[in-house]
């Protein structure tokens, strides 16, 4: 059974000119905690006073997930973390040869006793605290490197280990897949007996998020990160919308996610964030349910299937028809019904049409609101 971590208030933070007030990111914890998310990273309490406030707050509240906290390998980010309340650290480290050459200038043995260290050091002041070790620009880093580092953070006490395509580098069905990296990499785990959970963190350099966080999941990863709107460094990550719906409907995980709140959270972060969701984005976008050409909106009125494939109401959505120049008969019957125009005679129904079809040629559609303006337009103006 795969589990979720939303990373919205620390990944989603390092989008720029994106800042959630401590009072929003409560409502935000509060949300995803009922939607179901497992585990909820808040914030890198060395960050500022007013996250790791922020942080501490949220850690106390008594949500059901499992609140987190980022931290570098260093003993100072794990005692102001400790000192919010968490259950739960990530603790991070790259290990590419090139990283370790020219930025933290050690060597590789060098750079694993520090997360040892570190690791055993959080461990050491609350052993029930949750430990991840994530090999930052895991998939692009010499794959000894990430093995030793990963093996060493587990002996040390590190309870998840995340395989991070920091660039979104990896592509599905090419020899750089996550699918076949989450694999081998649970593999070595096995020769050593150990059994610590694997995350993946997709980042969507490439559009490709979704499809590699789910290639890592057919792979065997436990944990998937994701963010409301997939908000995050660069491109972001994985959408957290689009990736519960896939995991419930397609994958048939069953778990008891709440995704008819979904719109509600979309609308909150979208407001406090600055960030409209995209009109035409998978599941929260206005759009996403909405039937526009005439054909499609009169085969979808006798059957949905025939242009659906998710039902709208399991993600809290209603299906909706657009009127504009692309409108049809039956998308205008259908429109007037909702209205209770229910016995307009063929005649005026084309005029309504005619008149629909004139204001989507100026590239704007007609909600019902405005129907029922042009439905009384034409009633007076038959002639």
């Amino acid at each position: 059974m795969v589990q979720v971590l939303d990373t919205t208030l620390r990944e989603g933070e390092q989008t720029p000119g994106l800042y959630f007030d401590s009072h929003i990111k409560l409502v935000v914890a509060r949300m995803l905690d009922e939607i179901g998310v497992d585990y909820i990273e808040a914030g890198h309490p060395v960050v500022t006073s007013e996250i790791q406030n922020a942080i501490k707050q949220i850690a106390h509240v008594g949500l059901r997930a499992t609140v987190a906290a980022h931290a570098r390998s260093l003993k100072k980010d794990i005692d102001l973390a400790l000192e919010c309340g968490v259950g739960f650290i990530g603790i991070f480290y790259c290990v590419s040869d090139e990283r370790l050459n020219t930025v933290f200038n050690k060597n590789l043995s060098q750079a694993i006793q520090q997360i040892s260290e570190v690791i055993r050091y959080a461990k050491s002041q609350n052993k029930n605290l949750i430990i991840r070790y994530t090999p930052e620009d895991t998939v692009r880093s010499p794959w000894k490197n990430v093995v030793e580092a990963s093996v060493a953070a587990i002996e040390a006490g590190a309870d998840i280990i995340s395989i991070a395509d920091t660039t979104g580098f990896m592509v599905p069905g090419t020899e750089r897949n996550l699918y076949d990296f989450v694999r081998r990499l649970k593999e070595e785990f096995d020769k050593r007996d150990l059994n610590p959970k694997v995350a993946v963190h997709c980042h969507n350099d490439r559009g490709l998020a979704l499809a590699n966080a789910l290639d890592g999941y057919r792979g065997g990863a436990d944990i998937i990160d994701a963010t409301v709107l997939g908000v995050g460094e660069r491109a972001g990550l994985v959408d957290l919308a689009t990736l519960l719906t896939v995991l419930r409907v397609d994958f048939k995980e069953n778990r008891d996610w709440k995704l008819e709140k979904l719109p509600e959270l979309y609308e909150l972060v979208s407001r406090f964030s600055g960030m409209a969701v995209p009109a035409n984005y998978p599941i929260t976008g206005q759009n996403a349910f909405t039937h526009c050409a005439g054909i499609h909106t009169q085969a979808a009125a006798v059957d949905p299937l025939h242009y659906e494939s998710l039902n709208p109401e399991l993600v809290g959505r209603k299906r909706q028809i657009s009127l504009d120049h692309m409108s049809g008969i039956s998308s205008v019957r259908f429109a007037l019904s909702q209205i209770g125009e229910l016995s307009l005679e063929d005649p005026l129904v084309l005029k309504i049409l005619d008149k629909i079809k004139s204001v989507g040629t100026k590239g704007k559609t007609v909600d019902f609101a405005e129907l029922r303006y042009i439905v009384d337009w034409c009633k007076e103006h038959k002639d």
